[in-house]
């Protein structure tokens, strides 16, 4: 068995064996604990007691981040012509339609959020395959898919994420930079755990809330008392 680096020794004794932390000490302990050189990311794990082979126990959703996510989100506006102008002012990285549609084809996904509108659509069905794999293609879910694309491009800027469980019954996603205060991360937390449990769905039943993870890229998790989360 290898021995621990000074630093993941230092880093181990923070965290309390089986011990579950409030969410804003979970919120302090993931910026102690992260050693990495750059600018880590704060993720969160919720294990739910639904079964997402059912339909009626999918959970999936959007929520505002109050604090933004802290990393610069590249978003693509397909729409027309008449919708150019205030995709542009919204802030868009990039804005157009057929020419970005021939690019995607060719294989370019510099993006990370691709945002249209419904008389647009029919064009992007044949992108599927490129962006469906990468999680980019619009979906009126998530609220890429809109009348009102200059709206929806400044909520993703302002930290506007979509999220879903994924098969194992965990939704997992990033809420911020470890460069973010205590109560920047607390915060974030909060409103996306929040939004979580306004969707349980009503067919789930027993606990919903079976367990919530804090931690950083290529951190350990720091348990969270779901009982602290007002």
């Amino acid at each position: 068995m290898s021995k621990l680096t000074k630093n993941q020794k230092a880093v181990a004794d923070k965290i309390e064996a089986g011990k579950a932390y409030s969410l804003m000490e979970a919120a302090q302990l993931v910026k102690e604990i992260t050693t990495t050189k750059f600018e880590a990311s704060v993720d969160i794990d919720v294990r739910l007691g639904v079964d997402p082979r059912k339909a009626n126990q999918m959970v999936r959703g959007v929520v505002s981040l109050p604090n933004g996510t802290g990393k610069v989100v590249r978003v693509l506006a397909l729409c027309t012509p008449d919708q150019e102008a205030a995709a542009t002012e919204a802030g868009a990285d990039y804005v157009g339609l057929d020419e970005y549609i021939d690019k995607i084809k060719s294989g370019w996904t510099d993006v990370d959020v691709i945002i249209t509108m419904p008389s647009c659509m029919g064009k992007l069905g044949p992108l599927g395959r490129i962006l469906g794999p990468r999680g980019l293609m619009p979906n009126p879910k998530s609220g890429t898919v809109t009348m009102d694309v200059a709206k929806a491009v400044k909520e993703v800027k302002q930290g506007k994420i979509d999220f879903k469980v994924d098969k194992a019954g965990i939704i997992h996603t990033s809420i911020g930079k470890v460069n973010m205060t205590n109560e920047q991360i607390y915060g974030n937390a909060k409103e996306f755990i929040n939004t979580v449990i306004k969707l349980k769905p009503a067919a789930a039943k027993g606990t919903y809330i079976k367990s919530i993870y804090l931690s950083s890229t290529m951190s350990k998790g720091v348990k969270v008392d779901p009982k602290t989360i007002e």
